[in-house]
């Protein structure tokens, strides 16, 4: 403490100059003050608002978007500098399909549309009407593939933030959630970190957009941490972007390997896994995985690699992740060295990026009125408050062993999400947006992707506003009415 002070005393000794205090009194003095200026700040609120969203990820992000729209009030937090969450800071691509099962019909609409038609306009994404499975949009793969969404995580930063912009909402970068402040089973404000110090914001309707169910675990929400009856929790995955690829001759090497893709024992073997068996024997790969996802962006020289696999990390601890961070990107770092070395059309590649943040596939599962699972998925059941459509196969990470994918697909053309899952038990103006939401873990693992986290926000936001037009809370909200709501404004139900 005596060290710390005289390096304290010594940084500031200008400010001390004309008061002559002691490091000792001078301590004193800027420890009460800096508690004396904290505390005033938490005292009173900063900022108020009718819906305020915690998490601008693909759902928080839809679901400031849509409350804002419907006229309320509202205040989006996101502790980044962008909004888009995995879309944006985790490189995260493409966006999976927003078709029926068949390919026949997009079934994700609303928000989720909007944006795409915007940032197709502006040159940074290929709609999902013009993209197939087995492309190289999907590295050639055909399961669960079918009309993605090839994407520029810069042209979404950007069209989000005008969407944000036109639509009113206040938007708090740089802004991290500290804690609910509770009366009953009322949230009445939540505490913030920035720059700025430690802030309150009042509002009436939250919404819990931060994916790993945040502000509703501190709420005291009961939940599962991934799947607890197996004892599992899918792997983080490091994404990175890499350029100047010769798409010619990378199409050409595929065409002639199309035979060595199969499926074996729960192993999903695709893409380049016989130039990973090469590099493996050479001791050029030591990841757990057996093959390469190699995904083209919208321009042909650019992908999107989803290949990195960090196992038993925990995404609400930040040591989990830090060490996630550090491993992915050392697992990067072999991925693309082995893509200049073995893969055709990839020797004069370059590192476009890392992600800023490691991809989290699930932590939490929050408990709510009602639990989705995999059964009512595999089953394409649509509840009557059902608010959003999808047709996502379950899709886990890891389950059969750390190089497995397990799919398991539908046995219709979509299934309904219901707006009962985005009601936490214990707490009334509080609803939750994305993965978050209450699944088992198998379901979970469907609805976690983007385009169904995109709807679930917009209907978070619509149902928020409307509570606050009534007068009431999410539960007092007439499913019905916000079917209809939703309807109105693009939704497919």
């Amino acid at each position: 403490m005596a060290e710390l002070s005289g390096i304290f005393f010594r940084e500031n000794v200008r400010f001390n100059h004309d008061l002559h205090l002691t490091a000792k009194e001078y301590l004193g003095m800027m420890f009460e003050t800096s508690i004396w200026r904290t505390t005033a700040m938490v005292e009173q609120a900063r900022f108020t608002a009718d819906v305020v969203v915690l998490g601008g990820g693909p759902a928080g992000m839809c679901a400031a978007i849509a409350a804002a729209r419907a006229g309320a009030k509202t205040i989006l937090v996101e502790q980044g500098g962008s909004c888009g969450g995995m879309a944006t800071q985790g490189l995260v691509g493409p966006f999976m399909t927003c078709y029926d099962r068949k390919g026949e019909r997009m079934i994700i609409r609303g928000l989720f549309a909007e944006i795409v038609d915007r940032m197709v306009a502006k040159g940074g994404a290929l709609h999902p009407s013009q993209v197939r499975a087995g492309t190289p949009y999907t590295s050639w793969i055909t399961v669960g593939h079918d009309h993605v969404t090839p994407y520029e995580p810069e042209c979404l930063k950007l069209v989000v933030d005008e969407l944000l912009t036109e639509a009113g909402v206040q938007v708090l970068y740089h802004t991290q959630f500290l804690r609910p402040i509770l009366s009953g089973n009322t949230l009445t404000a939540v505490e913030v970190a920035s720059k700025a110090g430690v802030e309150r914001i009042e509002g009436r309707i939250f919404i819990d957009g931060t994916g790993d169910g945040d502000v509703a675990a501190r709420c005291g929400v009961p939940y599962e941490m991934g799947n607890e009856e197996l004892h599992q929790i899918q792997p983080a995955t490091m994404f990175f972007q890499i350029c100047n690829v010769d798409a010619a001759k990378l199409d050409a090497d595929i065409a002639a390997n199309r035979d060595n893709f199969y499926r074996k024992d729960g192993v999903n073997y695709r893409s380049f896994h016989w130039y990973v068996s090469k590099a493996r024997e050479a001791g050029d790969w030591t990841l757990n995985r057996v093959s390469l996802g190699l995904f083209r962006m919208p321009k042909d020289d650019e992908w999107c690699v989803n290949t990195t696999r960090i196992l038993n990390v925990d995404g609400t601890d930040n040591v989990s992740l830090t060490y996630a961070e550090i491993e992915g990107r050392r697992q990067a770092d072999e991925v693309f060295r082995f893509l200049k070395k073995y893969v055709p059309g990839c020797e004069n590649a370059k590192l476009r990026a890392t992600a800023s943040y490691v991809g989290i596939r699930e932590t939490r599962h929050m408990r709510g009125d009602y639990r989705l699972t995999a059964e009512d998925l595999v089953a394409c059941k649509v509840p009557e408050d059902s608010i959003a459509l999808a047709s996502n196969s379950v899709d886990i990470h890891g389950r059969f062993g750390p190089s497995s994918t397990q799919y398991i697909p539908i046995e219709g053309d979509y299934y309904g999400i219901p707006y009962r899952c985005m009601l936490p038990v214990g707490v009334e103006n509080l609803l939750l947006a994305g993965r978050c939401v209450c699944a088992d873990s198998p379901a979970a693992a469907a609805i976690r992707v983007m385009p169904p986290a995109m709807a679930i926000g917009q209907a978070a936001g619509t149902a928020a506003a409307m509570a606050v037009k009534n007068g009431g809370t999410p539960r007092t909200v007439d499913a019905s009415a916000l079917r209809a709501e939703l309807v109105k404004n693009g939704a497919c139900l």
